[in-house]
């Protein structure tokens, strides 16, 4: 993968200022939070936030544990750049990198707990399946993975709500996601526990909360 492949935030719209108040929309308060509890930082952890984008979570775990390692990774500069410019970001290590080069950017072997929002779900199957192997490799053994992202829309409205996201991120690539999918390419990368964890239902769609660790 190149650096001209990724898809950006937003997908084909790609508005990078407007992607904070775009995601404020999807009940992020209650995901991020959702997501931060079963992170459960701790004083010493090194945390690696893939496909940071903006910073959003990535400075939320430093603020909850401010002795953590946190490491935003992210192959977009404009993200990254708007990441640095946010309150507190001098606490944040930010690296330009792939999801699929994880270890390479970061280190194999390194991380206690990887976290992940609103990543997967722009992916192909083939490059949702290198991230993950890239999150397995990166993670120590016993460490832990957290993903919240587009799940399985389980009614009616939900699948409305989430062609909203299709349409800006395409079809072939959501609807892995949309049909409950994921847990089973995580277990596929060599993970253990899988777990759904939480699922929240927002103007776009459900976003599930998904943890797991590394054997």
């Amino acid at each position: 993968m190149t650096e001209q492949t990724f898809t950006p935030a937003l997908g084909r719209f790609g508005l990078p200022r407007l992607y904070d108040s775009v995601v404020a929309l999807s009940r992020e308060r209650l995901w991020r939070s959702t997501l931060a509890m079963h992170a459960a930082v701790r004083p010493g952890d090194v945390v690696v936030d893939v496909g940071c984008g903006t910073g959003t979570l990535a400075l939320l775990l430093h603020g909850i544990e401010p002795d953590a390692r946190v490491v935003g990774v992210d192959p977009d500069p404009q993200m990254l750049a708007l990441a640095r410019r946010k309150p507190g970001a001098g606490g944040v290590e930010w690296r330009a990198g792939l999801g699929d080069a994880l270890a390479d950017v970061v280190g194999a072997g390194t991380a206690d707990t990887v976290v992940s929002s609103l990543v997967l779900h722009q992916c192909p199957v083939p490059m949702k399946r290198a991230i993950l192997d890239a999150m397995h490799a990166t993670l120590r053994p016993g460490g832990k993975l957290v993903i919240a992202d587009f799940g399985r829309q389980r009614t009616p409205a939900m699948r409305l709500a989430f062609r909203v996201v299709q349409l800006a991120d395409g079809r072939e690539n959501t609807r892995f996601n949309a049909e409950g999918r994921l847990p089973g390419l995580i277990a596929d990368a060599g993970f253990r526990g899988v777990r759904e964890t939480a699922a929240v239902s927002t103007v776009n769609g459900s976003i599930s909360v998904y943890t797991a660790r590394r054997g």
